[in-house]
């Protein structure tokens, strides 16, 4: 009779909001014998991910080296870090839909961090090489418009994801879906972006020569990329495919509904990335010089020439200080690029006026030897 009870009270659908899902989901609901040891091995890799890139993160700071994509990377990793927590209490409370809501949403939301890091690298590679395209006004704007659009379209499959758990309407439930899809479709094009960005600026002829920044070989830098934006496009392409697909019932899940599928797809691709980023030091190998606003700042063409513009400036302003004197002198090329006096070259003494000693012999009618 107790068997009965409960195949009873389960077939009775669930009166009040928030709602349990209908439809079986990528991972299905997690279990406490196959997920949580998994879940726990994941939660232990991201954590020393996380270590990884903060403790780089701090050792740039303190010798003045920038580079943000460390904490954009240590913040991804503290998003999977609640994921799997989340992953785990959802195992140990099934029916708590509130948790279910919130593991789906971390799920979601983490990897765009990702896709960001990988827009701002192929961002520097274009302009490195590409100097006058890559720093066009509207070439940047671009890449505005891409952070803008992740962010504007996260937060809306965030809040069409809860309000999914919040309504029995078929109809509001058809456009949650719609939008999800949308989002998961444009998530799944920024995460596949770097590709046409940076191969066509391969295939683009070039009119200036390649702005090297960073450290490593150019060529490394893009193979980098371009390995870490196919593992980031796998795991999305899957994702997007498998919900365009019709939904199944949750208790005749699919075969791509599987537990195997949701950690490959999701947190395997998105951990070798982490990995990947510790072992080749992106943080040297992508880094450009602070303030960098226009072509030049990469290679430091523009610091150099600056330089030189202000010795010269200061040159001529000390020739016409010794001109006031009446005494105008030509600078040697040595005064001019601060090189030492070759050996044996006669030294002037200047004495008081700012006259030099053989001058002052030759105005007193002296023999000067």
């Amino acid at each position: 009779m107790t068997t009965q009870l409960i195949a009873r009270q389960a077939s009775v659908p669930q009166q009040h909001a928030p709602y349990a899902p209908t439809h079986a989901g990528l991972g299905l609901t997690p279990t406490v014998g196959v997920d949580v040891p998994i879940t726990a091995v994941f939660l232990f890799l991201f954590i020393l991910g996380a270590i990884a890139h903060m403790t780089i993160f701090q050792r740039n700071k303190r010798r003045g080296h920038k580079f943000i994509m460390s904490g954009m990377m240590f913040g991804f990793c503290m998003a999977r870090i609640v994921t799997c927590i989340m992953r785990i209490v959802w195992a140990t409370r099934p029916t708590k839909i509130p948790i279910a809501i919130a593991a789906q949403i971390f799920v979601a939301a983490g990897v765009v961090l990702l896709f960001v890091v990988n827009l701002i690298f192929a961002q520097r590679i274009i302009r490195a090489s590409h100097p006058n395209s890559g720093w066009h006004s509207l070439f940047s704007r671009f890449f505005v418009f891409c952070y803008v659009f992740i962010v504007i379209t996260l937060l809306l499959n965030i809040s069409v994801t809860v309000d999914s758990f919040y309504t029995l309407n078929a109809n509001t439930l058809r456009i949650d879906r719609d939008i999800q899809l949308y989002g998961q479709t444009v998530f799944a094009v920024m995460g596949f972006l770097p590709f046409p960005l940076v191969l066509g600026g391969l295939v683009i002829p070039r009119k200036t020569r390649v702005e090297k920044f960073g450290s490593g070989r150019f060529r490394s830098k893009i193979y980098i990329l371009l390995l870490s934006t196919a593992l980031l496009s796998l795991g999305a392409a899957f994702r997007v495919g498998t919900n365009y697909k019709t939904p199944r019932p949750r208790d005749d899940p699919a075969w791509y509904h599987s537990k195997a599928c949701f950690y490959i797809f999701n947190l395997t691709v998105e951990l070798l990335v982490i990995i990947l980023y510790v072992v080749v030091r992106v943080d040297m190998r992508f880094h450009v010089p602070n303030g960098s606003r226009r072509a030049g700042d990469y290679s430091g063409r523009n610091t150099a020439s600056k330089k030189v513009s202000d010795d010269s400036l200061r040159t001529a302003g000390n020739a016409s200080d010794v001109g006031a004197t009446g005494l105008g002198r030509i600078m040697s090329e040595g005064t001019v690029f601060d090189e030492a006096p070759e050996k044996g070259e006669e030294q002037e003494k200047v004495v008081e006026n700012g006259v030099p000693e053989r001058t002052r012999a030759i105005s007193n009618g002296e023999n000067a030897v």
